[in-house]
């Protein structure tokens, strides 16, 4: 495009790549196989032999089988994947919460990579990587023109290995390296604060495999400090998904026992279930349950929750049930309308499947696919307006994506993302020449978050300004190729 845009695209290093709701990890496949295309099999059998006689060198068999399943998979859905032994390996590390690294969360900027916080304790953190720190080299490759998964990717490395990082930092106007010993990381997926006498800001990124324990912990904390919470804003802001049990959990702690929290619908009769907001539906074997410990008041104190497009998966479980009981009001944008459950079954001891199982369904009986959960009252980013939501991608951009099967063609989409886009690119040339000043969304949670002073005034019953441009879009009937 010719123009680099400062997209705050925060994640955390090891976070999932892309959004997932997972049901369970299952040890093995399922055993009952229908017939095998016998013509179909003879070709493919046929190609693999032409393959390993006739290509330009040799190949090895391995790789042509592992290519072949991959392909499979893939021309399903955009959300079903083969797992090899290097990514089935970052898959784990991604929904437990643990991964070996410095310990930031990054964003992009202007090219290059910007620390939008280190992890406190970590190694980046005891070495005095700042908030707005920007990283130019990581040990002696430029970041100017890598991605932010090429930087995670050479930022993440084995345990006990040293990463040299180049610092930019605005505020000293200096330039410095810094060495860091790379280790195992624990991601903290919830945080939150008390903003104000009466009222708690509670954030989850990312459902994980600690995200229930953490967020039972940290809302018992909010709620010592402020015995008289007046309002709760719960955030769900890109937050991609992860773990059904922990979208489960953070509904039942806002629910009646026993309300629907979701049902999900597919092939195999263990994808027909309906699941309650009560512990039997998110606590492993032998645990015990982590709500218990949360006072009565968790049930009835006003409730807000955030979202955007970057809202997927779990996160959109959460809001969907939130809103269809009337437990809270969702205020933001529209979300992913990622309304599939995918399911992980283990192939070997380093390799698996993560194959889409079932669609899910609010308590209503909405479908989300594709469509996503429209909020009740819509934001815009920022008190100018939107900067990058209309080039947010959602599932309904995605190749392959599930039909919902109750859409409405909408035209206007695609035409609004190029509208979008073209004036960034004018907005960005303007930059570039010294006319125009650089635009960027603030972290969430600070005192600068527009969309949280928005929800904060609609807890005290006070004007909220609400967006006059956002509408509720549709997803497109037409198939994709």
């Amino acid at each position: 495009m010719g123009a680099n845009f400062k997209i705050a695209g925060w994640v955390a290093i090891g976070a999932l790549a892309g959004a997932l709701t997972t049901l369970q990890l299952q040890a093995t496949a399922r055993n009952t196989l229908a017939p095998l295309p016998l013509e179909e099999m003879q070709q493919l059998a046929a190609v693999f032999g032409m393959i390993k006689s006739d290509y330009v060198e040799p190949v090895d068999e391995k790789k042509l089988i592992t290519d072949a399943i991959s392909g499979m998979v893939s021309g399903l859905d955009p959300h079903s994947q083969y797992f090899d032994r290097k990514s089935f390996r970052e898959f784990r590390e991604g929904t437990s919460g643990r991964f070996v690294g410095v310990g930031i969360e990054i964003g992009m900027e202007d090219g290059l990579v910007r620390v939008v916080s280190p992890i406190e304790g970590s190694p980046a953190f005891r070495a005095g990587v700042k908030t707005g720190d920007l990283i130019t080299r990581i040990d002696d490759t430029p970041v100017k023109g890598m991605s932010i998964d090429q930087a995670v990717k050479r930022i993440r490395g084995e345990p006990n290995t040293k990463i040299i990082l180049t610092i930019f930092r605005k505020s000293e106007s200096r330039t410095f390296p810094v060495t860091i010993t790379r280790e195992e990381i624990r991601v903290q997926s919830v945080r939150g604060r008390v903003v104000e006498p009466g009222y708690a800001w509670l954030r989850i990124s990312q459902f994980q495999d600690r995200t229930i324990d953490d967020f039972a912990r940290k809302l018992e904390e909010l709620f010592k400090a402020e015995p008289n919470m007046k309002g709760l804003v719960l955030d769900l802001r890109n937050d991609p998904g992860g773990l059904l049990e922990g979208a489960v959990a953070v509904s039942a702690a806002f629910l009646p026992r026993d309300a629907i929290v979701v049902t999900t619908n597919g092939q195999i009769p263990e994808s027909k279930a309906t699941f309650k907001a009560s512990p039997e539906y998110y606590i492993r074997r032998g645990g015990n349950d982590p709500l218990r410990r949360l006072p009565e008041a968790v049930k009835t104190v006003p409730l807000v929750v955030l979202v955007n497009e970057g809202s997927a998966s779990a996160s959109e479980i959460v809001a969907g049930a939130l809103q269809d009981h009337k437990r809270a009001v969702i205020m933001g944008s529209q979300t992913f309308g990622k309304g599939s459950v995918q399911t992980v079954r283990q192939l070997t001891a380093d390799t698996a499947l993560k194959l889409t199982t079932a669609r899910y369904y609010t308590p209503s009986g909405r479908s989300i696919q594709a469509t996503g959960i429209v909020p009740d009252l819509m934001l815009d980013e920022t008190a100018e307006g939107n900067v990058f939501g209309a080039l947010r991608t959602r599932e309904a951009d995605l190749t392959r994506h599930l039909e919902n099967g109750n859409a409405d063609k909408d035209p206007a989409r695609v035409k609004a993302r190029e509208e979008a886009l073209k004036r960034l690119e004018e907005e960005a040339a303007r930059q570039q020449q010294g006319q125009a000043p650089i635009r960027s969304l603030p972290e969430f949670g600070s005192a600068e978050d527009f969309q949280l002073q928005q929800a904060l005034n609609r807890l005290k019953g006070q004007p909220v300004v609400i967006s006059k441009t956002l509408t509720e879009r549709k997803p497109d009937e037409s198939k994709t190729n």
